[in-house]
């Protein structure tokens, strides 16, 4: 398989990388959609443009696609978006990070098939305290960087996702109904360093705005790479 990976800089994504790597699968590039609606209901979009520093860390070639973020529309980018990978890079399979969203699964698969293209999803399904676990062992550095939903509070933003705040995640998940994962948008995430990191992203100026009580995100202004 000769495949690019749609990449979004956090966790689901990055190990979908992490993956298809440790099983030697050709990774031709990563695929990042630039979404303008905050709200978007396929694509990531905190602190997006740290994708780009995340590809050099990675030293693996990034495609950037911009769209409105309009729903449904926001597919028509995505389609542009692979067909560019697929003419520059000969890939014949997208890997994607989703867990849960049938939304999002559907939507790629469809593009896929309508392209000529298989579509990979590693995660697809697992247990999602099982998966945090196995990301956290991996050796993989998350902090999350957005929250939106009940039972999350300004001390969640910047934090990292260790075996702790993963137990706490699934007393959430037993309280409010909240995805350990995030998976249904309750949080996203940023990956800081992995095995599969050729150097590690450190943050050296942000600040924190809260829209309400539970719902808030992390603004990352500058950053560097640093050496492992």
């Amino acid at each position: 398989m000769k495949l690019a990976v749609l990449f979004s800089g956090g966790k689901d994504s990055t190990f979908t990388l992490y993956y298809c790597l440790k099983q030697k699968l050709d990774v031709k590039c990563l695929i990042t959609l630039k979404s303008s609606n905050k709200d978007s209901y396929m694509f990531h979009t905190p602190n997006i443009n740290i994708t780009e520093q995340q590809s050099k860390a990675l030293n693996i070639p990034l495609l950037e696609q911009t769209t409105s973020g309009e729903k449904e529309l926001e597919l028509e980018d995505l389609k542009k978006a692979i067909i560019a990978a697929k003419n520059r890079y000969s890939i014949d399979t997208i890997a994607v990070g989703a867990v849960l969203s049938n939304y999002q699964s559907e939507r790629v698969n469809k593009i896929c098939k309508e392209l000529q293209l298989a579509c990979y999803s590693p995660l697809w399904h697992k247990n999602q305290e099982l998966l945090l676990t196995e990301i956290v062992d991996s050796g993989f550095e998350i902090i999350i960087q957005s929250i939106a939903a009940d039972g999350l509070n300004k001390k969640w933003i910047g934090r990292k996702i260790d075996k702790q705040a993963i137990a706490e995640l699934v007393q959430l998940q037993k309280k409010f109904g909240l995805n350990p994962t995030g998976e249904g948008g309750e949080y996203e995430s940023l990956v800081l360093n992995a095995p599969i990191f050729k150097k590690r992203i450190v943050i050296e100026k942000s600040s924190i705005i809260m829209e309400n009580e539970c719902t808030g995100k992390l603004i990352i202004e500058k950053i560097r790479l640093e050496d492992k």
